[in-house]
């Protein structure tokens, strides 16, 4: 019986369009040390081209990129390009080990793919170490030149908004810290709007970013979350938005006065300067939610403006949810749905791996001697996927081992549910040592080419609940449904969505509860699925597909390009 292929009707349509249409879209990236202040202090960071963000890069569905990446810094780098296919270009995916070794200092590699059947607000960052709390910029991806529009209205004006994380530390550092002692690393200092702090924050009145705008005119603002460990309640005083994307994936237009995004994702949303003439306080800060625990509790700002406003008129501050307000977070994240518009993904009905997965954090033995780690018990922090807690190679990446037959490096036994049955979010199991140990390996999930996937992704309550963004590499996936507490398919079945679902890339998984995501394996190659907090990857709150070749050569993953870097 055939079945629908997700993003076949998206490609079939590239088809249609000519190929002058399309261009090749070069970008050199010279990434090392770039010495700024802010927050009243001089720092050394790593930044791409000497910006921070670092440079915006703009294309058309159709067209090739091909990314020059120089590493000057002194530390290994690779880039990732998140939410981008890479369909066939697995090579190019970025994650360090898993699809790559690092760039050495002093080295280069050149990450060349095309954009087939994307359109919206995507970004690229460092995948290794904390180092993309400086190193990301915006990916924007433009309608096939020529072709058509927007499914929304022409904005005047489009304008990426990168919320991001700042410590006033060397953040290697603060992640080696974390590792050495088997604790969690040090809070952040601020956030930032495009790079700036805003004025709440000391020495940074001249550190705002500003927009200026004009009455009546309408603003496509692209909202990129770049944080590394928080998700972000977003508004602007007097204004509300319409969401019509997410992770470059267009929605039902959706309005609402408070976006909530987590490290990750996306939003597009439009924004009419419909409000008196005067200035307006964008601002953000976290969506905190695990309890009992210290977080950077400050709030980044920045100023929109009327051209027609006194310059010296004090902003207005608009009223964020409170930093625990889950109701507000979980109702923006589950009102979203899918646009129906030509060209649009279809649900595959028909599935062929069930995967039931429980994930979050626990503990393994302290590895320093008979000493104690900072962890509760003396342990060191762990986190896993279905007791697995993912152990990153360092003398090969897994995508090499896969397409190469390396052995030992890797196993193909991930389990499709947990060893042991219990109730996941029940705070009872908060402190139970039991559940708590886990075990590090690398062990991954074969899957065969085109195999649609459904995975239910259980949060638990161990070492406390909390909302976990994952992040699906090579992938866009269906988000059938989610809810809180435990998942019972006899009662959530009955509420998937299999019409217009939202389409993402990274999965905000409700704190205590759970999400249902499907998608089609069409891609070859190996895929890392992770939690976005940056704090729980190198914990291993991640898993891999190993996707294989499909029948046909364009169904085959090619071999490496030359210039990939050596371990």
């Amino acid at each position: 019986m055939a079945r629908p292929i997700f993003l076949l009707a998206a490609c079939a349509l590239a088809l249609f369009a000519t190929v002058a249409s399309a261009d090749v879209v070069e970008h050199t990236f010279r990434v090392g040390n770039l010495t700024v202040r802010k927050l009243c202090q001089e720092r050394t960071i790593v930044a791409v081209n000497g910006r921070l963000p670092g440079p915006t890069i703009k294309a058309h569905e159709g067209d090739t990129l091909i990314i020059y990446v120089v590493n000057e810094s002194p530390y290994n780098m690779t880039i990732h390009w998140h939410g981008i296919f890479q369909l066939l270009s697995g090579w190019a995916d970025g994650p360090n080990y898993v699809t790559q070794c690092p760039i050495p200092p002093g080295g280069s590699y050149t990450y060349k793919f095309k954009v087939v059947g994307q359109e919206g607000t995507l970004w690229w960052h460092a995948h290794v170490s904390f180092l993309r709390a400086t190193v990301y910029g915006a990916l924007i991806i433009y309608p096939r030149a020529g072709t058509k529009a927007y499914p929304f209205p022409k904005p005047y004006e489009e304008v990426p908004i990168l919320l991001g994380e700042w410590w006033n530390a060397n953040v290697v550092d603060i992640e080696n810290e974390a590792i050495a002692t088997g604790g969690a690393p040090n809070n952040s200092d601020a956030f930032t709007i495009n790079g700036r702090p805003g004025d709440l924050y000391p020495c940074s009145s001249k550190h705002t970013y500003k927009l200026t705008v004009v009455r009546g005119k309408t603003y496509l603002l692209r909202i990129i979350n770049a944080a590394l460990n928080n998700q972000l309640f977003f508004k602007v005083a007097g204004h509300c938005f319409t969401v019509v994307a997410i992770d470059a994936s267009y929605t039902d237009p959706y309005f609402t006065d408070v976006v909530t995004i987590s490290p990750g994702q996306t939003v597009d949303a439009l924004l009419v300067a419909d409000a008196s003439p005067g200035r307006y306080y964008m601002a953000a800060h976290p969506y905190v939610s695990v309890q009992n625990v210290t977080f950077d509790n400050t709030t980044t700002t920045g100023i929109l403006r009327y051209v027609s406003a006194p310059p010296s008129s004090p902003p207005a501050m608009p009223a964020l949810p409170a930093f625990n307000d889950t109701p507000t977070a979980h109702r923006f994240y589950t009102n979203l749905t899918g646009l129906l518009h030509p060209g649009a993904p279809t649900v595959p009905l028909a599935v062929d791996e069930h995967m039931f997965v429980t994930f979050g954090l626990g503990l393994i033995p302290c590895d320093k001697g008979n000493g104690t780690c900072a962890g509760p018990f003396g342990e060191q922090f762990a986190a896993s996927m279905n007791n697995v807690s993912f152990q990153f190679p360092t003398k090969l990446s897994l995508l090499q081992a896969h397409f190469f037959g390396v052995p030992g490096l890797y196993t193909r036994d991930f389990p499709d549910s947990p060893p042991v049955v219990f109730d996941y979010t029940s705070p009872n199991v908060t402190l139970n040592l039991g559940l708590l140990q886990t075990v590090k390996a690398t062990r991954l999930k074969r899957v065969k080419y085109n195999a649609t996937v459904e995975m239910v992704l259980q949060n638990t309550a161990l070492l406390g609940v909390e909302n976990h963004p994952i992040h699906l590499h090579g992938f866009n996936f269906f988000v059938l449904a989610q809810g809180f507490g435990n998942y019972n398919p006899a009662v959530h079945k009955k509420s998937f969505n299999l019409v217009n679902p939202q389409v993402r890339n990274t999965i905000a998984v409700p704190v205590g509860g759970w999400a249902v995501i499907r998608f089609v394996a069409n891609n070859p190659g190996v895929w890392i699925v992770h939690c976005h907090l940056d704090v729980h990857l190198p914990m291993g709150l991640a898993t891999a597909f190993e996707v294989e070749n499909g029948p046909t050569p364009s169904s085959t993953l090619p071999p490496p390009p030359a210039d990939l870097p050596r371990c």
